[in-house]
This record gives structure tokens, C-alpha cells and sequence, in this order.
């Protein structure tokens, strides 16, 4: 049976709620692991590297699931696969939970990374059963609330991991995705399959497709030490010009591919990850860069900032980041994702632009981080939805995945880029860069994102009503 056989059921506010809650969960548990890396390493002997390890892992497997996952949910139906995926998220917290040492906790972190793949099905879910306008602003709720769970975890992870154990930071979000996926269950009625199930899964797509993403954040996660092992590196850039061009064949002669290269070709969709990759990388450059200048000691010309004042200064960005979701919905439905989206980029380039000439104060950083994360939130979402509704609702898992995957890329790039340009500003022999490195940064990141002005120009001025 297609969705194009019965018409589809219509859910009220209480379901949509449910998949809210459900990314709320899902955003705190992913978000844990980052503010706690230090206490992870005493706890269980790890070395930097290992500690570095444990940072990515998630990443990686996020990267690889969410478009697996979008496009299993656009062909068996979005809610089957996401009860199933959080089964598995749901045992990744408790494992990860249990953990007695690294080896485990890495088990439970390829486990939880399965976590992003849920926002592409709650897409597909809220297309189903919602009218398009309302599904607009439906995805940007989802998408803000993930985000704010994401800032609610970073937040609590410290004193939960200090106040109880490490065991319980893992554990407490683990229990709210268990009850959030209960209600989605319970509340969320079943979407047709989009496609005819006997048209089985792509497995040499789906096999290379992995391998080029996986081998895709190892080059990002080595960049940085390209001195130090550049043969390993040069090895991998290889292997992934192997995997890309291997998938891009094979999928070109697949009859049912996993990701059609033809819907890459789509402007509303190679835009969209273009758009997505470089806001990205400017707000990820200002994300780590930020609470580094907060934490260069106050004899310098920072504040001396501790992890609990830095995370309190950070809370009006986390606050302006959860809130960009719904408004920029809502602005999609009312004037067209273009205008959202170039709003955004101009408010992110001044930002950048003005925390570059003025950081002198905590306010400066406050705000400008306040600005930072309202605007990657409303174009990021703006990019979400415009591609949402771009493609047939049988698309609309694997189209938003792309968009997802992009987003993760760039902020790993954007973060390897900060922490480069701090590490070349180091003057030798001293643990503080230079002031002009945190400038240069800025600069950079507010020049690369108002170069993405040129791109959005091209976009269509999209649907409003």
C-alpha cells in the first residue's frame, strides 16, 4: 500500500507534543558527554587521544544513521522505524549508563548516536498528519526543542555527573526518551509506507554510503594533526575519493537507490546543504571560540571564567537557539524561507563581525553568542523546512537527512577551524593565544557566512501564506 491509498489521519497538538518531548530527551542525551569530558577521563584512565575518541564517536554514527534512517522511514513509514530506532537509543543510554570502563562506554555512544536519526522520522510523522502550513511550524517546534534539549544537557550534565555520578547523567535522559517514546507510541497514529516494502533496501549503496561518512569525520577529526601523521591522513583523503566515487556509480544503476544522485541535483536541495554547511561552519567557529576567550585568565584580556560561570553565560544563547526553531516556522510560513533565511545570515555576519571589533565585556560575548544562535537557528530550520516541503512526501526522510548530515560536517569543520587558528595564535611557550587570533577568527567566520548571502539570493522565495 502507498500513502497515496487512504488519506492521512490527522493529529492534534498532544501528539505533536510528544514528538517534542521525545526530541527534548533526545537532545539532553546526546550533550552529556561534551561538558563532562574531563571528569570521563579521570573516572576511567583515559588518554587524550581515547578522550578525543569518545568526543567523535557519536558524531560519527549520527552522521552515518540519520540519512539510513530518513530513507527507511520514507519507505516502511516514519513511525515504525523511529519506536525501533529508539529501542536501540534507549539500550545505547543504559549501557552507556552501566559503563565500568572506556570499551563499553564507547558501545553505548555508537548505540545513543542513532539518537539524530529521529529528527528526519518526526519530520516525516508531522507531514503526514499535518496540514502543510501547520507542519511548518510543527518541524521548527521539533527542531528548536532539539536544540534545547541539546543546551539543557550541556547544562546539567556537570552537576548531575558531580552532585550524583556519571552514571546518572546518562541514565536520567535515558529514562525520558524511554517515557517520550511511550507516548509517541501511544499517541502518534501509524504512517502508510511511502514505497512498495518488496522493493527491498539498498545494501551496496547503503554499504558505501557509510564508508564515505564514516571515512569523511575521521579526515575532519585528524586535520589538526595533519603535521604529525600526514601519511595517515593522505591515506584516508584517498579512501574517501574511493568510497565517493564508488556510491556515486553505483547508485546511478540502482533501480531503488538509497540517495538518488538526481535529488542531490535538485537546487532546493544542493542549495539547502550548501547554505547549511556554511552557516554552519561560522557558528561553529563562534561556538568554540567563545567560551575559550571567556576562559582566558583575567590578566590577559579575558575573564577567567570557570565551567559553571561559562555555562551560565551561555544560557541566553541556549535560550535564543530553542526559541529560533518555532519562530523561524513560522517565518517560513509567512514570507517564504529566502526571506528567513537571509535575515539570518545578516544578523550572524554582524554579530560576528561586531564581537571581532568589540569583546571587552561579558555582555559583548553574551550577546553576541545570544545573536550567534538565534540566527543559525532560524536559517538552519528555514533549510529544514523549505526542503521538507520541496520534495514528495515519500522523500521527505532522506531530503531532510541530507540536510541534518551537512549540518554536523560543518560544525566539525567550523570546530576544527577555531581550534587551529587558537593553536597557530599560541605564541610558543604559552598556554594563552594571542587576542588577535580570537579576531582573525571572528573575522573568518562572519566573511564565510555573509559569502553565503550569494547562495541564498538563488533561492526560490519559497511557499507563504
Amino acid at each position: 500500500m502507498t500513502a497515496t491509498q487512504a488519506p492521512p489521519i490527522r493529529v492534534g497538538k498532544a501528539a505533536v507534543g510528544a514528538l517534542g518531548t521525545l526530541a527534548v530527551a533526545t537532545g539532553a542525551l546526546e550533550s552529556v558527554v561534551s561538558p563532562t569530558l574531563p571528569l570521563l577521563q579521570r573516572e576511567l584512565h583515559m588518554s587524550p587521544a581515547e578522550g578525543a575518541l569518545l568526543s567523535i564517536v557519536l558524531l560519527i554514527t549520527g552522521a552515518l544513521v540519520t540519512p539510513v534512517a530518513g530513507r527507511l522511514g520514507d519507505r516502511y513509514g516514519g513511525k515504525r522505524v523511529l519506536i525501533r530506532l529508539m529501542a536501540v537509543v534507549s539500550a545505547g543510554g543504559l549501557v552507556s549508563a552501566l559503563a565500568p570502563n572506556l570499551p563499553v562506554l564507547l558501545l553505548g555512544q555508537v548505540l545513543q548516536g542513532a539518537m539524530v536519526g529521529a529528527l528526519p522520522l518526526s519530520f516525516i510523522l508531522v507531514r503526514a498528519h499535518l496540514p502543510e502550513g501547520a507542519s511548518k511550524v510543527a518541524i521548527g517546534v521539533v527542531s528548536g526543542l532539539f536544540v534545547g534539549g541539546g543546551m539543557a544537557g550541556t547544562l546539567s550534565a556537570g552537576p548531575v555527573a558531580e552532585g550524583l555520578s556519571r552514571h546518572w547523567m546518562f541514565a536520567l535522559p535515558t529514562i525520558a526518551v524511554i517515557g517520550a517514546t511511550t507516548l509517541v507510541n501511544g499517541l502518534m497514529p501509524h504512517d502508510p509506507p511511502g514505497r512498495s516494502e518488496t522493493a527491498g533496501v539498498d545494501w551496496p549503496g547503503l554499504a558505501l554510503l557509510s564508508g564515505t561518512l564514516v571515512t569523511l569525520m575521521l579526515v575532519l577529526a585528524l586535520a589538526p594533526d595533519v603535521g604529525s601523521q600526514p601519511l595517515l591522513l593522505g591515506v584516508l583523503v584517498v579512501v574517501l575519493a574511493a568510497f565517493v566515487t564508488a556510491w556515486i556509480a553505483v547508485e546511478r544503476r540502482t533501480a531503488s537507490p538509497m540517495v538518488d544522485p538526481r535529488m542531490l541535483a535538485r537546487p532546493a536541495i544542493w542549495q539547502s546543504c550548501v547554505l547549511t554547511f556554511v552557516i554552519c561552519v561560522g557558528t561553529s567557529m563562534a561556538v568554540y571560540l567563545v567560551p575559550q576567550l571567556f576562559a582566558v585568565p583575567s590578566h590577559a584580556y579575558g575573564f577567567g571564567a570557570g565551567a559553571t560561570e561559562i555555562g551560565f553565560y551561555l544560557l541566553p544563547g541556549a535560550v535564543a537557539a530553542s526559541l529560533a526553531g518555532p519562530i523561524s516556522g513560522m517565518g517560513v510560513r509567512r514570507l517564504g524561507s529566502r526571506a528567513v533565511v537571509s535575515a539570518g545570515i545578516v544578523i550572524m555576519a554582524a554579530a560576528l563581525t561586531a564581537l571581532a571589533a568589540a569583546h571587552s565585556e561579558i555582555w559583548h560575548l553574551v550577546i553576541g553568542k545570544m545573536l550567534i544562535a538565534l540566527a543559525n537557528g532560524l536559517c538552519v530550520t528555514a533549510m529544514v523546512t523549505s526542503t521538507a516541503t520541496s520534495v514528495d512526501r515519500s522523500d521527505t526522510g532522506i531530503a531532510t537527512s541530507l540536510v541534518l548530515v551537512t549540518r554536523v560536517i560543518g560544525f566539525a569543520v567550523g570546530a576544527q577551524l577555531g581550534g587551529a587558528l587558537l593553536t597557530a595564535g599560541t605564541p610558543s611557550g604559552s598556554d594563552v593565544p594571542a587576542e588577535s587570533a580570537f579576531v582573525t577568527g571572528f573575522v573568518t567566520a562572519g566573511a564565510v557566512t555573509a559569502l553565503s548571502l550569494l547562495v541564498a539570493r538563488t533561492l526560490s522565495k519559497g511557499d507563504k501564506e
